[in-house]
């Protein structure tokens, strides 16, 4: 078959079989270049983008690559010094050892490890049921028609009678690889249907033709034009807190001083059955960080000093950080008991600075993905907002940020701007480039408008909708029925160990044992500590190790009660055996002296035998004397209080009660 390759140094054509091996292919592509550094060399099926090192094709055929008769590759490299002497073509040249058994190089999207939801849906076909059409299905029972079968998960039909604006994630891979194409990422023929955004300089630039910017620049390393466009999938399709709760308790700070507050979702990804293939980030619990909050904002710094700790915790629970949530919220003026709604659509629902910000985010934590060509796609970083809504109340808003707005922002091509519901596209500067930027709308007469977004644009056009919501029968990871302070809330909520001791004292934690069926009392403690906040506490106070946090972490989030050795696996720990020891020295103690009681009657000092009477040590100012008689007595002490009162006195002068008993 004809192979032809595009490079710098202009078009060449091969002559290959199939069953040649790529070392073939290899060295008929050094053999075209010019003082080329063959670490260096990349093919590709594109002039931009998808780039593979040619030393990835050892110990692969030229028909494994997916290459068929006519097909064009376009070769790019970097050039050798000018001072040194050019090797001499040699496959061994692009050979890099490898330490594994096969001796292949491993491709970026083969070393991913996905998200379970992910492998969940690629395990699926995804095909949305139809039932049997009774109009125009005239087939038997068993059998299907073009009125009956399955859809595919991105039909455009269903989605817009479903009112389902984007298409989910593995849904647009489908679309892209529909499924009689769709090899598995090991395979030698699979090229990842994904490629990141990048509005970036190349730098060097592939042509090697002059020297990288800003010294130079040239049309294959400038980025194109950007036409500002609506993203047609999600990588998230719904927002779900697991219990109401989780809201009302966040809300409690603005509540108590009116200030607004910042926290992370912690959560998992499930799958979200209401969309095609669609995907649900659940919240168990929200995180506040350390922040200063105000009446119409808030500062934090990032990222905060204990964001490895909590993320590695979540983690060690099944759980990892699924977006933000803060809130905006100011009460009306004539009632105080509603919030003015700011967000709307003749206004604004994400504000510029909050936008950028979202990007950041989701720029800092991509999502693992075995279809792009790095590894890494896009991000699950969902931003939530708190703020008012016309009818005075309280509502939850969920957002991402589109793709190109990412992009833009690691460009450093956009800015906030003065008024919200505008971004600013920043002036082209030294280091900066900043490529023509465009989008389009209809104007008053229902004309497609093509418009440069220099020197602004609407902020609408970076977000993509999440919808939210609770879930009917909530199942929440946490169970703890009494919550634990929330941390980082000064003058609002105080974390102490020492109530935490308190309360694993009278749940009678230190007398539970590994292997013991403690019944009730073991569900009581394992109910106490399904508390997100209790367990990022009991990892900071220094008695328990950061292992021993994780193996309690993993007991008590959605606990089985019906397990008699739920905590075995913790109890054992040497953390938790320290804990249980702190608890029993701090625990109170009754007092080993019992209150005097009243002589029973008919008996008196006379009683007592004199020799033991005589080795009693009486202050002579008590009053009692060696005749036994009480009637000599200063004082008299109350048998309930122990109080000293008069002789003379009837009742306790503290107490009141009779001091006859």
């Amino acid at each position: 078959m004809l192979i032809r390759a595009r490079s710098k140094d202009g078009n060449f054509r091969f002559q290959l079989e199939p069953s040649d091996s790529a070392e073939v292919l290899a060295q008929k592509i050094i053999e075209i270049t010019q003082n080329a550094d063959p670490n260096t060399i990349t093919i590709s099926d594109k002039p931009r983008g998808g780039e593979i090192p040619l030393s990835t094709l050892k110990g692969r055929k030229v028909g494994g690559l997916g290459l068929k008769h006519g097909d064009l590759l376009f070769v790019s490299y970097e050039s050798n010094a000018a001072d040194s002497a050019p090797s001499a073509p040699s496959t061994d040249a692009i050979s890099i050892s490898n330490p594994s058994a096969t001796g292949t190089a491993k491709r970026p999207w083969e070393l991913v490890q996905e998200d379970p939801v992910d492998t969940y849906w690629r395990s699926r076909d995804g095909k949305i049921p139809r039932g049997r059409d009774p109009h125009f299905c005239k087939h038997g029972a068993n059998a299907m028609c073009d009125y009956c079968m399955p859809l595919e998960p991105y039909d455009p039909t269903y989605h817009a009678s479903q009112n389902i604006k984007h298409l989910s994630y593995h849904s647009y891979l489908r679309k892209l690889q529909p499924t009689g194409k769709t090899l598995a990422s090991s395979s030698t023929q699979f090229l990842p249907p994904l490629d990141p955004l990048s509005y970036k300089v190349k730098i060097p630039c592939p042509s090697g033709s002059h020297p990288s910017y800003p010294a130079g620049i040239c049309s294959k390393c400038q980025p194109s034009a950007i036409t500002l466009q609506p993203q047609p999938f999600r990588m998230v399709d719904h927002l779900e807190f697991s219990s109401p709760s989780i809201i009302d308790s966040f809300l409690q700070t603005w509540r108590h001083t009116g200030f607004q507050r910042f926290g992370w979702l912690i959560g998992r990804y499930a799958p979200y059955e209401e969309v095609p293939m669609g995907i649900k980030a659940v919240v168990e619990a929200i995180h506040e960080p350390p922040q200063e909050g105000d009446l119409d904002g808030l500062s934090l710094e990032l990222p905060w000093g204990d964001e490895a700790r909590i993320k590695s915790l979540a983690a060690a629970a099944g759980l990892s950080v699924v977006g933000m949530i803060w809130t905006d919220l100011t009460p009306d003026s004539e009632d105080k008991s509603k919030s003015i709604c700011k967000r709307h659509q003749d206004s604004y629902f994400l504000s510029s600075v909050e936008t950028i910000f979202a990007a950041k985010v989701q720029l800092d934590n991509p999502t693992p993905s075995k279809s792009s060509s790095t590894g890494v796609f896009s991000s699950r970083m969902v931003t939530a907002v708190l703020s008012g809504t016309p009818e005075g109340g309280i509502d939850v808003s969920a957002y991402m940020v589109s793709e190109q707005a990412v992009a833009m922002v690691d460009a450093d091509m956009i800015e906030a701007s003065v008024e919200p519901g505008t971004v600013r596209v920043k002036e082209e500067e030294e280091g900066r480039y900043v490529p023509d930027v465009f989008f389009r709308f209809k104007n008053e007469y229902g004309i497609d408008v093509k418009q440069s977004a220099k020197p602004c644009f609407p902020v609408e056009y970076l977000l993509v909708n999440v919808t939210h919501g609770f879930p009917t029968t909530p199942s929440p990871s946490f169970i703890s029925t009494t919550q634990f302070a929330i941390e980082n809330r000064p003058g609002i909520e105080h974390q102490d160990v020492t109530n935490v001791m308190a309360t694993l004292y009278q749940l009678k934690a230190p007398e539970l044992m590994a292997g013991q069926d403690g019944g009730q009392r073991r569900k009581d403690l394992v109910t106490y500590l399904s508390d997100w906040h209790l367990l990022a506490f009991l990892g900071s106070v220094g008695i328990l190790s950061e292992d021993d946090t994780k193996a309690l972490a993993k007991v008590v989030t959605a606990p089985n009660l019906d397990d008699p050795h739920i905590l075995d696996s913790a109890i054992q720990t040497d953390g938790w055996q320290t804990l249980m020891a702190i608890t029993e020295d701090s625990a109170p103690r009754r007092p080993n002296r019992a209150a005097p009681q009243q002589p029973a009657p008919g008996t008196s000092d006379a009683d007592i035998p004199p020799e033991l009477f005589d080795a009693i040590d009486i202050p002579p100012d008590t009053g009692f004397g060696s005749s036994g008689g009480a009637g000599g007595s200063r004082v008299k002490v109350c048998p309930h209080c122990t109080f000293e009162n008069p002789s003379s006195n009837v009742d306790c002068e503290v107490c009141g009660l009779p001091l006859s008993g």
